[in-house]
């Protein structure tokens, strides 16, 4: 597979009940790597990146940011190179930001280097409604003015440290934040900001620019802020999100893998969420091993109880995974309910699974009760985002027969070559182009 156009549609055609065996290393964090693009626009050096995964995310906002005035050149495949020498605050592409949420990423970056921005509004996946609000109100309290008229333009003559409270501890917000604090003048303390592995690799990227951050990994943060920041290498941490689908992949398919390099220091969460589906994970120093032969048995809570799996912020359960853990829930024994708080619009996904014979009841737009363990049929599917394109992909390698994955672009927004990589583990994958 060459790199991800932009307006490809294709679909994936996947031979089901085929175990895997073998090595895999996980691509480097999407969540890391778009923030980290946006914040090479932070300095006038020169900015390395290595081990960025090559996704279409990745690669619009790539576009974005040569549309401002930044040079940007792969190295290699997974090497990027970014030198925004001089920015321009232009109108950003309204059809390029419709593509990506990442695009409000810029906000901070922009409003640092040039003063001001105009953002169109951000795409990305509909999984319901997605607040901007924490953003504005935390640039607003560093200083920004702040319209929405269509688009969103912020305007700031100077950047001022302040003492921020998020509203909510928003992944991107904190980012955007984070961009903006290193380059105001004094002292920024970050209040219920988020702290997963993605925020804290933003943070020490901008450390390696020569930005002062304390309490990294923590929702408190301190910037001390208005240091010039200068050119970086930096090589993004493994992406914990792909590592827990790998893990239910290969616990739905019944296959022995080992994910390499899997950055295991971040997967306590994870690995205990797939524990109470009866999975277990041999974790040999960086590498994460999942034996062939396992119970699956869900993992009653004291008394018998029916067990849950909720996300919540980090470091809990990550909400990325949920899609994953449904899908994988349905090839286990017993009951679990999957209860996701953040998006009410993600778990409607589970209604392709019910066709396929997954034995789930919706219960609201949160809730989820899966019964298992089920013999899935090969089906016609249509992927709605990136993490359930995932999960109906797993779905499709543990079923009866041959589905057809409509809309696979979405899957390739936030996954690597993944057919190529699991077909190298065995998996039956066939990537084609959509049929009009």
């Amino acid at each position: 597979m060459g790199q991800p156009q932009p307006h490809e549609r294709i679909q994936y055609v996947v031979e089901g009940g085929h175990q895997l065996s073998g090595s895999i290393a996980p691509s480097g964090n999407k969540n890391a790597a778009l923030p980290i693009v946006a914040a090479a626009l932070l300095t006038d050096q020169r900015v390395a990146l290595r081990n960025v995964p090559r996704i279409r995310d990745i690669e619009v906002l790539v576009e974005l940011i040569r549309s401002v005035g930044a040079e940007a050149r792969w190295l290699g495949r997974n090497e990027l190179e970014i030198h925004a020498k001089t920015l321009r605050p232009a109108d950003l592409d309204p059809e390029l930001c419709a593509r990506v949420r990442a695009s409000i990423l810029l906000a901070g970056p922009m409003l640092a280097r040039c003063g001001e921005v105009t953002l169109p509004p951000p795409g990305g996946d509909v999984i319901g409604r997605r607040r901007v609000d924490t953003h504005f109100l935390a640039l607003q309290q560093l200083g920004a003015d702040i319209s929405v008229n269509g688009a969103y333009r912020f305007k700031a003559e100077r950047l001022r440290g302040a003492d921020v409270f998020l509203d909510e501890p928003s992944v991107t917000a904190t980012e955007n934040a984070l961009c903006a604090a290193v380059y105001a003048e004094g002292t920024t303390i970050l209040r219920n900001c988020a702290s997963e592995p993605h925020v804290q690799d933003l943070a020490h990227f901008l450390i390696a620019m020569g930005a002062s951050i304390e309490g990294i990994g923590t929702n408190t943060m301190t910037i001390h802020g208005g240091a010039k920041l200068g050119g970086a290498t930096h090589r993004i941490g493994p992406d914990h999100i792909e590592v827990g689908s790998f893990i239910g992949m290969a616990a739905a398919t019944r296959s022995e893998i080992t994910i390499t390099n899997a950055g295991v220091e971040h997967l306590r969460s994870t690995l205990m969420g797939f524990e109470r589906l009866g999975i277990r994970c041999e974790i040999r120093g960086n590498d994460l091993h999942i034996p062939a032969t396992q119970d699956l048995k869900v993992q009653a809570d004291f008394g018998g109880h029916i067990p849950t799996i909720s996300d919540q912020p980090w470091p809990a359960f990550p909400a990325d995974t949920m899609s994953i853990a449904i899908t994988t829930a349905t090839q286990c024994d017993g009951v679990v309910m999957m209860f996701e708080k953040m998006f009410e619009s993600r778990m409607f996904f589970v209604d392709k699974l019910i066709a396929m014979g997954a034995r789930i009841v919706l219960c609201d737009p949160h809730r989820a009760i899966i019964a298992g363990p089920s013999r899935l049929r090969a089906a016609r599917l249509e992927s709605p985002d990136i993490r359930a394109g995932m999960a109906m992909l797993i779905a499709a390698m543990c079923a009866e027969g041959t589905s057809t994955i409509n809309n696979a672009q979405q899957i390739e927004r936030g996954y690597e070559r993944i057919d190529e990589r699991l077909n190298a583990l065995g998996a039956r994958i066939t990537r084609v182009p959509a049929r009009a």
